[in-house]
């Protein structure tokens, strides 16, 4: 199921990474991206109450482990050889966010065009 998969041709994606991701996402094509950053703990938490809600949240990590690591650690590589998402990177970095929130939001970007990669097919 894995050799020639479409998953190899999405940049920062490599032999290790494909089988990871699509071992933990198993084949959820018909959900949406929401779905897999969810399952990967991506997602922001939400702390509210009554009236009250938080301005700044952190990531939920409430998910796969070994699936967050793997797409962190592939976006790391994406940023540094894709022009499009250095570009995306250095855009959030000049928002004043820090790295690893700069990395959250380039492994979303990244979650969804695996996504539309493999849904695709």
């Amino acid at each position: 199921k894995f050799n020639g998969s479409v998953i190899m041709t999405i940049p920062g994606i490599e032999y290790i990474n494909g089988r990871m991701i699509l071992s933990e996402h198993g084949d959820n094509t018909g959900s949406p991206p929401s779905n897999l950053l969810a399952l990967a703990g991506l997602v922001p938490s939400v702390y509210h109450s009554c009236n009250y809600q938080v301005q700044h949240s952190r990531m939920s990590k409430r998910g796969s482990r070994v699936l967050r690591y793997v797409l962190i650690n592939a976006v790391r590589n994406v940023v540094k050889n894709n022009a499009t998402f250095g570009a995306y990177y250095d855009t959030k970095r000049v928002e004043d966010r820090i790295h690893y929130n700069t990395l959250g939001h380039c492994t979303c970007k990244h979650v969804r065009v695996i996504w539309k990669t493999l849904t695709d097919v």
